[in-house]
């Protein structure tokens, strides 16, 4: 039964068709032809998988993003991380990288994250004499910081499929995301360096404080989320609803760029793209449920059991198997997925089950730009009007410094749990 339903899903993503379809249709057809369970099963299964409570948070958190796109967030973003990085080696492309890591920090969307950062980045980046394939690797890959960034829709994804706790992996997901862009920025000042790239000139106080203070309002919101849910004021799903009024609030009346056009627009926009994330949690946690019956999960634990001594093995073996499945999978789905076959087996191992979140949602992180089916590549190239062989140089570049932090993510918990225990 197994054996079929996979052959199934990778004829099916092979063929271009939307992951949701070929994780939902295998599984229907397996079922059909291979076993005796009623299908309904299968429909009480699509809609048992995002009846969670955690799952809240996603609307909420997918509309304050479309809103500080919009409403002049993420352009005062902009300028402000100019300002503050632009005249380092590489500024532009470290404003580049910087900005991305703070819209994460507001949106938790990665492909809003490279649109919203790139249509205006990219052109100022080619002005600026840098290659072409250096700027599309670093456009797909810095976007791929908010994954790991709260409010993370991945990290959210995890929490409810494994109860951890949400506010807990949003605090990890801090130092992680931190050590993630610097190792962008580090190849980012090594590469400027050897191209004697011009730089901005530095700002002055009086301009760092002037670009500080009209992006203030935007900087407020991460520290609103965190801040009132580590004070118990509200919890990881309401964050979600705070950010998006006060997105909203902030759009209309302080920045004023939001309208009731543009407002309708985003409303819409975020209902689709909910519905897109909905769909797939949906026929992932199918998918899910057919693996369980099939004793992949036990199969899984035995075999790492039998074969597997040690932790440093587990994670080793753990992040291989999400480079490779990051190339073919979306990073709900493959949560959805693999989370509960390895937690666990990692529990057993002594992981911190908040470290096991963040090392995986990293692996995924990166998985979002590397080929053949990384979104990123495919939101990059729309802003660009590169191939995709033009851009692997770029890619494979920055694809090299992520997986270094990785490593250091994986094999050195206190640098992403340290808030965590800070905190308490």
């Amino acid at each position: 039964m197994i054996i079929l339903l996979m052959v199934l899903i990778f004829f099916f993503l092979f063929t271009s068709t939307p992951i949701f379809v070929a994780m939902g249709i295998a599984s229907f057809l397996t079922v059909i032809f291979l076993t005796d369970i009623n299908p309904m099963i299968l429909i009480q299964r699509l809609f048992g998988g995002i009846d969670q409570f955690a799952l809240m948070a996603l609307p909420f958190f997918i509309l304050a993003a479309n809103i500080m796109e919009v409403g002049g967030l993420s352009s005062r973003i902009l300028r402000w991380s100019r300002a503050l990085v632009g005249h380092i080696t590489g500024g532009v492309a470290m404003t580049t990288q910087v900005s991305s890591m703070f819209f994460g920090a507001l949106s938790g969307s990665s492909p809003a994250t490279v649109v919203a950062i790139g249509k205006i980045m990219y052109p100022e980046m080619i002005r600026g004499k840098y290659d072409k394939w250096f700027s599309a690797g670093l456009l797909a890959s810095a976007g791929s910081v908010s994954l790991i960034i709260p409010p993370s829709i991945t990290l959210i994804i995890f929490g409810s499929v494994t109860g951890v706790s949400v506010g807990s992996l949003f605090i990890a997901g801090i130092g992680a995301g931190i050590i993630y862009g610097i190792s962008s920025m580090i190849y980012i000042y090594l590469y400027a360096r050897k191209h004697h790239l011009p730089k901005d000139p530095k700002a002055s106080k009086g301009e760092l404080w002037g670009a500080t203070k009209k992006a203030a309002w935007a900087l407020l919101i991460p520290v609103i989320i965190l801040g009132g849910i580590y004070s118990g004021i509200f919890t990881p799903t309401e964050a979600g609803g705070v950010s998006a009024v006060y997105a909203l609030i902030i759009s209309f009346f302080v920045y004023k760029e939001m309208n009731l056009k543009k407002f309708y627009k985003v409303c819409v926009d975020s209902a689709v793209l909910t519905a897109q994330v909905l769909v797939l949690v949906s026929a992932a946690q199918v998918l899910g449920w057919m693996l369980t019956r099939g004793q992949v999960p036990q199969a899984i634990a035995t075999w790492i059991t039998t074969n597997v001594d040690t932790a440093f093995v587990f994670l080793i073996i753990l992040n291989i198997v999400l480079l490779i499945l990051g190339m073919f999978m979306e990073g709900v789905a493959a949560i959805i997925i693999v989370a509960p076959l390895i937690y666990p087996t990692a529990l057993a191992m002594g992981i911190d089950p908040v470290h096991l979140g963040v090392i995986m949602i990293s692996n995924l992180a990166i998985g979002m730009y590397t080929p053949p089916f990384g979104i990123n590549i495919f939101v990059t190239q729309g802003i660009t009007n590169m191939k995709m062989g033009e851009m692997m140089p770029g890619i494979l570049r920055f694809f090299v410094c992520n997986v270094i932090a990785l490593i250091i993510i994986t094999y050195i918990p206190d640098a992403s749990l340290f808030l965590l225990k800070i905190i308490g």
